[in-house]
């Protein structure tokens, strides 16, 4: 960024063909004002709210006491505590990796079992479930992964009016259903745990429940102050609230209520690095549309493929950005990379649903990391668990990639094009 300002390059050229170096740095400052850059950073302390307070920690352990007699349902209870937590948790290291994983390290070992030992009576059916499930949940919400929301500047960046947080639900809502509910189900069938069920689990978390004692006073206060972000942002449009400002304003609210301090917001390394981070990368994204390479390089990608239909076409580059991040080990690097390029692409192409592609490129960018061990933050945390072997998670990584792109084309193409 420092580099782009010195030169001058990247802004917007005025006709008069200069360019000073106050409007070069105000330029590469520009992503510090974006709205979605201050929403994620927002979430993420949110989501200290739920480690504080313990709340995510009780939400996890009451679905697995009532649901994990059965080793089948205890997947379903895993998949659940992800889901309740991905609105409010934008960081699915933080949600699965440092909430769930936690809690659920310690289950295998009440059976014998272990990496070295009996990997697969539960460890290694609790592990793909946990990872699995954190990609879908992911890309159900905007709130629920970081470049989700990155992705929605670079929509806007491209001309483009990005979906809302209800709009993203709902156009993604069937097929998030679908794959919430199949994990669980196939990974039993195509990798299925040697123990069936035990009231061990149940009553193991019941234990652990009660040592955290009754529900606290701050838990109650997290619990109120969830549901109305939540609120805020399903209804905030009809109101004429912003996203952003429900965000903000939720978070004063949680200073107010002492579920945070303000030295708590200065120490939460993650969300001051996600708010630099971005807004440096918001800007260069920026850039390089408006120095033209995007729309070099779309034109180049169009003068091969435009003699197919705008629906085969659609469904390639959808694929196409799907598979390329088996060599990326970031989704935020993918997104910033190549989602302009990809969205500048598509529009170029002539009678191609733009808002429909566009919609289905930033609803894969969750599901794209279960392809590999590095592909999204939490999955190094499962992976190096050890409960699952290298050859057998890049097997698992491409038949649950597989199904999730088929859903989210068979089943999301024919739901958003009815509604949109």
């Amino acid at each position: 960024m420092l580099v782009a300002c010195l030169l001058k390059i990247g802004p917007v050229i005025p006709e008069s063909g200069g360019l000073s170096s106050d409007k070069a740095l105000a330029w590469g400052l520009s992503g510090f004002s974006n709205n979605t850059v201050w929403l994620i950073f927002v979430a993420f302390l949110f989501a200290s709210g739920f480690e504080k307070t313990g709340l995510g920690k009780r939400i996890a352990l009451i679905l697995v006491n009532r649901m994990g007699k059965k080793t089948l349902h205890l997947g379903y209870a895993i998949a659940l505590a992800d889901l309740i937590l991905a609105p409010v948790m934008p960081s699915n290291t933080a949600r699965s990796g440092g909430t769930l994983f936690p809690i659920l390290k310690n289950i295998p070992e009440l059976f014998d079992s272990s990496p070295e030992k009996n990997p697969g009576k539960i460890g290694s059916y609790m592990t793909w479930v946990a990872i699995a499930t954190t990609c879908v949940t992911s890309s159900m919400f905007l709130t629920a992964l970081a470049p989700n929301v990155l992705a929605v500047s670079l929509v806007r960046q491209a001309g483009m009016t990005p979906p809302g947080w209800i709009e993203w639900f709902f156009y993604f809502l069937p097929v998030g259903i679908m794959l919430v509910l199949l994990v669980p189900l196939i990974t039993y069938i195509i990798y299925p745990p040697e123990l069936k069920g035990s009231p061990e689990v149940a009553e193991w978390a019941g234990k652990e429940l009660k040592r955290m004692g009754g529900i606290s006073n701050g838990e109650v206060k997290m619990i109120s102050l969830f549901g109305l972000v939540l609120l805020l942002w399903i209804f905030g449009d009809y109101l004429g609230i912003h996203t952003t400002f429900s965000a903000l304003a939720v978070l004063c609210f949680m200073v107010m209520a002492g579920i945070l301090s303000w030295n708590d917001i200065l120490s939460n390394k993650s969300a001051w690095n996600v708010l630099i981070w971005f807004g440096t990368l918001v800007t260069l994204a920026g850039g390089l549309n408006n120095v033209g390479f995007l729309t070099w390089m779309a034109h180049e990608i169009t003068q091969v493929i435009t003699h197919f239909s705008p629906v085969l076409i659609m469904i390639f580059l959808v694929m196409a950005f799907f598979l390329i991040h088996y060599f990326f080990a970031s989704i935020t690097a993918h997104v910033t990379a190549l989602l302009s390029l990809f969205l500048v692409t598509g529009m170029a192409v002539p009678g191609m649903d733009v808002k429909l592609y566009t919609l289905l490129l930033m609803f894969s960018i969750g599901l794209m990391g279960i392809l590999t061990p590095y592909g999204t933050g939490p999955s190094p945390i499962w992976y190096g668990l050890g409960y699952i072997p290298s050859r057998k998670y890049w097997m698992l990584g491409a038949f649950f990639g597989m199904l999730f792109l088929s859903v989210l084309l068979l089943v999301g193409i024919p739901w958003m094009k009815w509604w949109l």
